[in-house]
């Protein structure tokens, strides 16, 4: 998109926000005038305002068919990034007790300098004293409402003993891109959420794996692509639950990671992959946390997790010796009905099948095995990988290395990988078989053999 053409797409999102925004400030200043003057009649919330087509709020209005109340929450939650003047009202003080308004809910951050509301806030711009309306709008915070599923606004559920609506009301970082330039944004790795989006420029030619293990990734790829309708053709979507879990095992290398990248890539689906050291937390009760924070932003997009080397956190359950066996025993629960109940496809890998625990394993719909590459899988993973014959000597036999020595693809890469270096190391154009040689020798010595 040329910077012309990008700037006439931000401006067309931001006079919808800005339409929005307009529209909150005269519902806020109609709801201040009823609760101070307790002049009901002006409490009547004016029709929300036209958007233009084109902008990213009248195209989340009409997919989550948002009616009015939806759309003044929203707006409500994006005014502290976009407005933020607009909430300084609420700062007014109760003369008699010299102190904020309970009723208003919200409060003070301690960097920004607005006001920051919470669902006490939404309620009573909503609804106002009316109890009946303000019990109606507790729906607005449920989990199968449109504001969940689209990962538009929650509240902070942190609150500990406290009521559930005194938690921050929160638009979504990726809402509030979209809102705003059109985009959904990407979460990449952070403390507040500790998976990473991988992706590979390879494709499927580039996967060379056993035919059977191929059949077993279609069958993956057919429920990618049709399976929730198919299984409602089939008479079959009371009975089967949603979301499709799979186990990739075997040794390291053998393309579990590559396959999980591609099956997402062939689809149009993004695929994070959990950082297992950033989930599991010393502290009680943090692990779970962790997990719900990436399973909740899951929720609503098309997105493959991916739990390589699961066994940290699917690994048998121990028995139940002391508080910290119990606490981990409670950490595998968690992951396993988080796991069943997540409507998209989740992948595990593990090196051996026998380290995942046996109540997650009756629950894998596939179960696919990664050997390692037998000799002719080795040979055109060979010659893949040196695939320009003029950069190797003449002295390179790819036969001879494929049948003598037993190598996954990942330590054939890290074998290219280090002669290529110790090539341009010693200036030479070509690949010679010492270079490979010296590869091999210091591949192997990693995995404790000997070439």
């Amino acid at each position: 998109m040329s910077t012309g053409a990008r700037a006439a797409s931000i401006a067309v999102h931001a006079e919808a926000l800005q339409r929005e925004l307009d529209w909150l400030e005269v519902m806020l200043d109609l709801r201040f005038k009823q609760h101070f003057d307790h002049d009901s009649t002006v409490a009547t919330m004016p029709p929300p305002p036209a958007l233009p087509e084109a902008s990213a709020l009248a195209e989340v209005v009409t997919q989550y068919a948002l009616g009015p109340r939806e759309r003044l929450v929203l707006a409500l939650a994006c005014a502290p990034h976009l407005r933020p003047a607009a909430l300084d009202l609420f700062f007014v003080k109760n003369r008699n007790f010299d102190r904020g308004f309970s009723e208003f809910g919200g409060g003070k951050a301690v960097r920004h300098g607005g006001f920051l509301p919470t669902g006490e806030t939404a309620v009573f711009l909503v609804a106002g004293d009316d109890l009946a309306a303000r019990i109606a709008v507790l729906e607005l915070f449920d989990a199968q409402h449109a504001f969940a599923r689209g990962g538009l606004v929650q509240l902070d559920g942190e609150v500990g003993g406290e009521p559930q609506l005194s938690g921050n009301l929160q638009v979504s970082a990726e809402a509030l891109q979209r809102l705003q330039t059109g985009v959904w944004h990407k979460p990449d790795y952070n403390a507040q959420f500790p998976a990473k989006r991988i992706s590979s420029a390879l494709g499927w030619d580039d996967l060379i794996l056993a035919p059977e293990v191929m059949d077993e990734i279609a069958i993956v790829q057919s429920w990618l692509r049709v399976g929730p309708e198919l299984m409602e053709d089939w008479g079959l979507d009371k009975a089967v639950r949603p979301g499709y879990r799979c186990l990739f095992y075997g040794p390291p290398g053998t393309g579990k990671t590559l396959t999980a990248t591609l099956l997402g890539q062939g689809i149009g689906m993004d695929v994070y992959r959990i950082d297992l050291s950033m989930v599991v937390s010393k502290y009680i009760g943090e692990t779970e946390k962790n997990l719900a924070r990436v399973f909740d932003q899951a929720q609503s997009r098309r997105w493959i997790l991916f739990f390589d080397e699961a066994d940290a956190l699917f690994g048998k359950r121990s028995a139940t010796n002391n508080s910290n066996d119990r606490y981990a025993n409670q950490e595998v629960a968690y992951l396993l009905q988080r796991v069943e109940d997540f409507p998209g496809m989740v992948i595990l890998a593990s090196n051996l099948r026998g380290n995942i625990d046996d109540a997650f394993s009756r629950r894998f719909q596939s179960m696919i095995y990664f050997p390692m590459p037998d000799a002719a899988q080795r040979l055109r993973l060979w010659r893949s990988l040196l695939c320009r014959p003029e950069r190797l000597a003449s002295t390179i036999d790819l036969l001879a290395l494929a049948e003598q020595h037993e190598l996954s693809g990942g330590a054939m890469v890290n074998v290219v990988r280090f002669a290529v270096l110790l090539a341009e190391r010693h200036g030479h154009a070509q690949l010679t078989a010492e270079h490979l040689r010296q590869g091999l020798a210091r591949e192997l010595r990693k995995e404790g053999r000997t070439a």
